[in-house]
């Protein structure tokens, strides 16, 4: 009689429950059928569990037998099902009896001796569980922790398979992990950089404390070697700190892929993405034959930094358009549709010339629009900001002052974001998230401010979405400034900042 066994498949970075059926002849030649959309890495399971089950002291069927990995019609890929199979044989042959294995997920790789190896996907096994109500997740021992982290759900590590029959079996314990404090971890975050030490960037550090108050995409133009890179570095630690939500979001995209550092199991830091300029459009925003998370995604809810941005191929920027507007990426394949989250801050750095140097000339000049112009306007129109980094001189290295830091930044964001979260709904809603309709009530202009904007319009040309994204950092820098209405200054600051707007 056929047995069945809980797991899980993901789709993305989404969990679905795979039903493990195993079903062993009473006659017949040795032999197994795996079916039910198995990759390779699931066809060579047999093998694998084969072994496992045999080198663990327990016996494997002689005869033929067939595993059903449910919903037939979704691809499984990986050797997330080994454990599940492995169990399923040994409930097939009373190895293992009673009920407790009907009220979890089990999922993990066996080594040919029975040790447990870890899987991707970790903290999803345990999201799915939570919603559906089961017991608890039984999972390699070196993934508990990051599966912990989610809550409300038993979460049981195991080192070989042994220690899992036993368990199923009531012979034995498997403690249940300790809960995570997400809370305290996310409290302990620290900023790898200091904006304390740019010097005499004080105008880009500002921008910077613009972009990240109002969630806006940013672009910085200017020589190399002018901290470029450095501020961009420093730009998460102004940035309001993760919500426990946002981390799990944010470590579930990680752990979809394996990418979970081994020295901490969640993802505590917004993550800074820095891809060099010759990845390709796969590696940007996600693709391949079995669908992965591209750059963008792997950016969420943090900052995605091209450095270099001119030497992109146009083709790969011109697919940042969507992701900017939408939040998140859908790769469609033959087998079906799959999305991932790709909410971040855009922030490029680009030098004026291929050279790097400033022009000193009209030959120049031209070969400076001739460069920024492999930017296209569309893209130029989604960034929000665009501000200006110099060469700084001697003096300017050399001063005692070091200009605004972290910390200060910090507590201008966090103010401004606090004065939007109580009047746009809610933290999830800066003011880059705001309708034109919102806008209009939250973001009014004084007679000067509306006055500069249409001059700004006819001289300027620009479009309706720069014109909301205007008024947008407008808004943002009321905020910053603490003023409940948008004043003329507010506005000019931001039109100042629409540097690829107008003739350099």
């Amino acid at each position: 009689m056929p047995v069945q066994v809980h797991s899980f498949l993901q789709q993305g970075i989404e969990p679905l429950l795979c039903e493990v059926e195993v079903d062993i002849a009473e006659t017949g030649l040795p032999a197994t059928n795996i079916v039910g959309l198995p990759d390779a890495a699931v066809k060579e399971s047999n093998d694998r569990v084969r072994s496992a089950v045999l080198n663990s002291g327990y016996p494997f069927p002689e005869t033929r037998f067939l595993v059903n990995l449910a919903p037939a019609d979704v691809r499984k890929e990986g050797p997330t099902f080994d454990l599940p199979m492995a169990v399923g044989v040994l409930l097939a042959q009373n190895v293992i009896g009673g009920e407790v294995h009907d009220r979890l997920l089990l999922a993990g790789e066996l080594a040919l001796d029975g040790r447990l190896r870890p899987i991707n996907g970790a903290i999803n096994l345990a999201m799915l569980a939570r919603q559906l109500g089961m017991d608890g997740i039984v999972l390699p021992a070196e993934n508990a922790e990051e599966a912990a982290t989610v809550g409300g759900i038993d979460v049981r590590g195991a080192s070989r398979l042994r220690d899992v029959v036993a368990f199923l079996n009531g012979a034995g314990e498997l403690p249940p992990h300790p809960g995570i404090d997400v809370e305290a971890e996310l409290s302990s975050a620290r900023p790898e950089a200091d904006f304390g030490d740019v010097r005499g960037q004080e105008a880009a550090k500002r921008a910077l404390a613009v972009a990240a108050a109002g969630a806006h995409n940013g672009l910085m133009i200017g020589p190399a070697g002018t901290g470029k890179t450095m501020m961009a570095r420093a730009l998460p630690g102004i940035l309001p700190p993760m919500s426990r939500d946002e981390a799990l979001e944010v470590t579930r995209v990680y752990s979809s892929v394996g990418a979970i550092p081994g020295e901490r199991p969640l993802i505590t830091q917004r993550p800074v993405r820095t891809p060099h300029h010759t990845a390709s459009t796969a590696a940007m925003i996600g693709g391949g034959s079995i669908p992965r998370p591209g750059e963008v995604s792997l950016g969420h809810r943090g900052v995605v930094f091209l450095d270099e941005m001119a030497e992109f191929p146009r083709t790969v920027l011109e697919t940042l358009r969507q992701p900017l507007e939408e939040g998140a990426v859908t790769i469609a394949r033959a087998q079906g549709a799959v999305r991932f989250p790709a909410r971040f801050m855009l922030l490029g750095a680009v030098n004026p010339t291929p050279s790097g140097e400033k022009p000193r000339d009209e030959a120049g000049q031209r070969e400076m629009e001739k460069y920024l112009a492999k930017i296209s306007g569309p893209l130029i129109d989604r960034i929000d900001i665009h501000v200006e980094v110099p060469a700084v001189g001697y003096n300017q290295l050399t001063a005692p002052a070091r200009g605004a830091d972290t910390e200060t930044l910090r507590r201008q964001v966090l103010a401004a974001r606090a004065r939007q979260a109580d009047r746009n709904g809610g933290p999830a809603r800066p003011n880059s998230a705001l309708s034109g309709r919102e806008l209009d009530e939250h973001a009014r202009l004084d007679e000067g401010g509306r006055e500069l904007l249409r001059q700004a319009m006819n001289e300027l040309g620009l479009s309706a979405r720069a014109y909301d994204k205007v008024r947008r950092v407008a808004r943002t820098i009321a905020d910053v400034e603490e003023k409940e209405g948008v004043e003329t200054h507010h506005v000019a600051e931001a039109v100042q900042y629409r540097l690829l707007d107008r003739k350099l």
